[in-house]
């Protein structure tokens, strides 16, 4: 079996997807999940048209279509006047002229209907409370090793996928220099019922609030029940992994009047419970792949959150994985190291693109004084079709 096996580390959203879209091309697929049981944590996710066609063609649009939100908009904010500054569509419309909608939803919803998928599917075995240990090459592929409680068990496979996050054991084993660096920015997240705020803040809109040294972000999940909180904040602490509980009083003292309105306040003041992840990000220039061993998703390049493409930028390089295998399996096992280069020389401008456009606009949702003066008014001169452009290298994307 070993001739069509591909092995992945790692069951979130870049490695099922990644094995979905092999197995759709052929490949037996087998996932290793350190975790025993699936759950996924976090809270929302925004899901643009470059990441949500992709998914449907998978055949997860019925089950992600029951779950997820179509935005009609993204209202951008000012702390600064207090209110919207520009409004860019979305909706029916623009989901329509890019030819996949623009979803909101859930992580533990998007990762259910992958795993559920890839479950269902004859040729992905999913091994949870496996640990990736090592890994071997050799004339027939690669020896993968992992571990499952004190068992010990060795795989021959084509290849080895690395989707095992931003802390990835994969990268680490490959290139123990390539580390993630801390951002100095700590995100909060919650979630809270829709039915606790008032109709004007239940609009299915992505908001957007830029303010001193700080933004905020708030938009519906769970087919419109609930509304995603993140608040982003500078601070020190670092810890790493995914979350921890967070006293709301550290946000308050940031988010306190006069600097925000009491638009953005009530919202962050309905949040029952709060978690804080410090945000770290993997540089860029880091070595993807080692013979027939290839980094995908958070594993690569971790960036900050702050173009909404994380999760995209993952499900993009699975679909580009998948293509690129399956057009080197035939030329047999010598191939494939070729075929992971490939990849990587197909994704590497484009994610490194979106990791500077994240970076660059964190830095203007922060600003201060005269600069937010100039921010403000720069976008509302631009206007929404302007606007909505710009981000048209983006969605556009396609195979």
């Amino acid at each position: 079996m070993a001739s069509r096996t591909v092995f992945v580390a790692g069951a979130g959203i870049g490695g099922l997807t990644a094995a979905l879209a092999l197995a759709t091309k052929g490949f037996r697929v087998v996932v290793l999940e350190k975790a025993e049981r699936l759950e996924e944590v976090g809270a929302g996710l925004q899901l643009s048209p470059n990441a949500s066609r992709i998914l449907i063609d998978l055949g997860l649009g019925p089950r992600l279509t029951a779950r997820a939100v179509v935005p009609e908009a993204v209202s951008i904010m000012s702390a600064r006047t207090g209110g919207e500054i520009a409004r860019l569509p979305l909706g029916a419309a623009a989901s329509e002229a890019a030819g996949a909608p623009y979803w909101v939803i859930h992580r533990a919803d998007l990762q259910a209907a992958l795993a559920a998928e890839a479950m269902a599917h004859p040729d992905i075995e999913l091994r949870l409370g496996c640990q990736f240990e090592d890994v071997a090459a050799h004339a027939k592929g690669l020896t993968v090793v992992h571990r499952r409680g004190n068992e010990r068990r060795q795989d021959v496979t084509l290849a080895l996928i690395g989707a095992d996050g931003v802390w990835s054991a994969v990268r680490h084993h490959l290139f123990p220099q390539a580390r993630a660096e801390f951002s100095g920015l700590i995100a909060w997240r919650g979630t809270l019922e829709a039915r606790q705020l008032p109709r004007e803040y239940t609009s299915a809109r992505v908001q957007l609030w830029m303010g001193p040294d700080a933004h905020l972000v708030a938009y519906p999940i769970s087919a419109g029940r609930q509304v995603n909180v993140v608040a982003v904040v500078p601070g020190t602490w670092n810890r790493p992994g995914w979350s921890t509980e967070g006293d709301p009083n550290e946000l308050k003292a940031v988010f306190g009047p006069p600097r925000w309105p009491a638009a953005a306040r009530l919202l962050l003041n309905a949040v029952d419970g709060w978690r804080k992840w410090a945000l770290f990000a993997v540089p860029e220039g880091i070595e993807w792949t080692e013979g027939n061993v290839a980094l995908l998703g958070d594993a690569a390049h971790a960036m900050l959150p702050f173009a909404a493409q994380g999760a995209g930028m993952a499900i993009e390089d699975a679909a580009v994985l998948a293509k690129t295998l399956s057009e080197a399996r035939s030329d047999g096992p010598a191939a494939i190291e070729g075929a992971l280069q490939r990849y990587a020389e197909l994704r590497r401008p484009r994610v490194g693109q979106v990791q500077r456009t994240a970076r660059d606009q964190g830095r203007v949702y922060h600003m201060t004084g005269p600069l937010a003066l100039a921010r403000d008014l720069s976008i509302k001169a631009l206007g929404p079709q302007r606007l909505s452009a710009r981000q048209s290298w983006i969605y556009d994307w396609r195979l």
